[in-house]
């Protein structure tokens, strides 16, 4: 099983965007196809949550806390899996992670996300 990579995080002022990306270069591409990838986030002292998901066709679905402001993409081809964040509050302060939305994929470092208010 492949592991994914992230990237893309960084330090951002509330109102800002930041898009941050996983490649799972491991995974089989038929494999990676099959599954709905999503992006979920853990911040200090708080448990991982799912923030959106997305079918290898591209329907995807949002938690109501970024419903309007983040938008989750795919690119099969090349296994990677998009989130871009608009609008970021201090409270999307978080490490951000993808995996399947039934966590099939061990674990990656994720991608620290910092919105300062």
């Amino acid at each position: 099983q492949g592991q994914p990579v992230e990237s893309g995080g960084g330090l951002v002022q509330a109102g800002g965007s930041l898009r941050v990306s996983c490649k799972v270069s491991r995974a089989i591409t038929s494999v990676f196809n099959s599954k709905i990838m999503a992006w979920f986030r853990q911040a200090p002292g708080k448990q991982r949550e799912l923030v959106a998901t997305i079918t290898r066709l591209g329907t995807s679905n949002y938690s109501d806390s970024v419903k309007g402001r983040f938008t989750i993409s795919r690119d099969n081809a090349n296994k990677k899996v998009h989130l871009q964040m608009n609008s970021l509050k201090p409270e999307d302060t978080a490490v951000y992670y993808c995996n399947s939305d039934t966590r099939e994929f061990p674990w990656g470092q994720g991608t620290q996300v910092t919105v300062s208010s």
